[in-house]
């Protein structure tokens, strides 16, 4: 497999789900602004975000991607697919359950992530109906995890890259049509959710079937819980919780302090993390997704010198782009979102709060990439504790630095201490791989670095120099002029940024890689 080729694919998928993702964004930041009840939104889709990624995507992933990719290998396809039958049941029994508990508890879920909203009684009441609405999604998402593994495993990129674009063209089509119609028209947002939930796992059935992998779900969950490989799934399950949890613990006592803070900083922190998880998702999640599997069916081969080089092919291409993107956010923080988001209630505190948080993640993008690359050099292992004991750590160093950085920086703190314990969390996975020989770097690491600052020093001054030539909120009068602004600076960066690299000697041949 041409993993250069796929990777291509799947960040051109992600591309598009990023932009109707920005695209959702835009209409939301005019719609809605920032106000308690965009924060009440916020935190009520956090909730079931959290769990999902708590229990599907993340832990449940992160177990069943090895597993699976060790069936396959080693006993074939039949074996694979009772494999997936007996799993799916359990994951789909369990959410279920989650679901029900969720919908039941939700006022003191809320209250409990965020404390802030009960001074606002009606935001609070609003989070809480939001919250029922949207928590039926985590099940939703944990039958799109399943498939996503399934398909991945059977080298299938392109409908587990493509599955968000659904959830945000449902909420596009609420903004637009729904929103309007309704007495509060921020509910329209978490239906669309739930919408968006059942259209995500209804494009996942014909892929499945298309490779002859549709799960059949028993009645009876016990039937799963006796197959040897879902105790095993569930076994790596366990520390694999704990990972997750540590970064979705830290994002809820985030949220927590920010509901605290000054109404809108939460939804100041929402409109930054969006535009944070275009680099973070079309590198990260894409080059995650490429190296789980790949890694996995390495270490099923025994294939060590492949598996160190999977590695470093993924640890070269993170450095190549993320490097740029963490300088544009930082040199471009204004530009960047007054030209997406200023527009109807979003106005010019907005677009300084906004700002400030993105420069502070600005500071931490790099770490949140490396650590979607390096996890899964353990992962495919299935040594999930390493992670875990790391993961606890910086969910204490990140809490550490927010009694430092909020009172200095407020919101942007938070974003500022999620950024360095990311790094942290990165060096260590990388300290951790190096220590027990699992990955060694090829050569020519120090020479490729010296070259990258080069490139980002002239990426740096191109867009300081040329985005002080322009007022950006006195453009919200113009706005055409504003995004062809934009559009220039950002061409002039690209072109600046490759074409020293070409001039140092970088050819994009030298990252390609064919998968064994």
């Amino acid at each position: 497999m041409n993993l250069h080729k796929t990777l291509v694919t799947i960040s051109g998928m992600t591309m598009l789900s990023r932009v109707t993702g920005l695209i959702r964004e835009i209409l939301f930041a005019r719609t809605f602004g920032a106000s308690a009840f965009t924060d009440a939104f916020n935190v009520a889709f956090r909730i079931p975000n959290l769990l999902r990624r708590l229990f599907a995507e993340g832990a449940f992933s992160q177990a069943f991607v090895p597993i699976l990719a060790e069936y396959k290998n080693q006993q074939g396809e039949a074996a694979s697919k009772n494999l997936i039958d007996h799993v799916a049941t359990v994951l789909v029994w369990v959410m279920v359950l989650t679901s029900l508990l969720g919908i039941i508890g939700t006022p003191l879920i809320v209250y409990v992530i965020a404390t802030g909203l009960k001074y606002n009684q009606d935001a609070f009441d609003a989070s809480v109906a939001m919250t029922r609405i949207m928590f039926p999604y985590i099940g939703f998402m944990a039958f799109v995890a399943l498939s996503g593994g399934i398909l991945n495993t059977w080298r299938e990129f392109k409908i587990p890259a493509f599955t968000p674009l659904l959830l945000n063209l449902s909420f596009i089509v609420g903004t637009l049509f729904l929103a309007p119609h309704l007495d509060q028209p921020i509910y329209a947002m978490a239906i669309a959710v739930f919408v968006g939930g059942v259209l995500q796992v209804a494009i996942q059935i014909p892929a499945l079937i298309n490779i002859g992998m549709l799960p059949r779900l028993y009645i009876n969950p016990v039937i799963g819980l006796r197959d040897a490989g879902v105790r095993r799934v569930l076994k790596k399950m366990g520390p694999a919780v704990f990972a997750v949890s540590a970064a979705q613990i830290s994002l809820m006592i985030n949220t927590n302090i920010a509901s605290r803070l000054q109404h809108g900083s939460v939804s100041w922190l929402s409109y930054a993390d969006r535009l944070m998880e275009f680099p973070t998702a079309l590198l990260g999640v894409a080059l995650g997704t490429i190296l789980l599997p790949s890694l996995s069916s390495a270490h099923a081969n025994k294939d060590m010198e492949e598996y160190s080089a999977l590695l470093d092919w993924g640890l070269r291409l993170t450095c190549l782009l993320a490097l740029p993107c963490a300088v544009g956010l930082a040199t471009l923080s204004e530009p960047l979102t007054a030209t997406l988001f200023h527009y109807g209630k979003f106005d010019t505190l907005s677009v300084a709060m906004t700002s400030r948080a993105l420069v502070a993640y600005g500071v931490g993008l790099i770490g949140l990439i490396l650590v979607k690359i390096l996890a899964p050099g353990f992962y495919a292992k299935q040594d999930i504790r390493t992670p875990v004991k790391i993961a606890i750590g910086v969910l204490i160093v990140t809490q550490l630095m927010n009694m430092v950085f909020v009172p200095w920086f407020a919101h942007a703190g938070l974003a500022l201490s999620i950024g360095l314990g990311a790094c942290m969390n990165a060096a260590l996975l990388y300290w951790g791989l190096r220590r027990r020989n699992i990955y060694t770097p090829l050569s020519g690491w120090m020479g490729f670095l010296l070259k990258l600052l080069v490139a980002l020093a002239l990426l740096a001054a191109t867009a300081l120099w040329l985005s002080s030539y322009f007022d950006w909120i006195a453009l919200h009068a113009n706005p055409l002029l504003r995004v062809g602004a934009l559009s220039f600076i950002l061409a002039s960066c690209v072109c600046v940024y490759f074409g020293t690299l070409v001039a140092l000697g970088f050819r994009l041949a030298d990252f390609k890689r064919i998968s064994r």
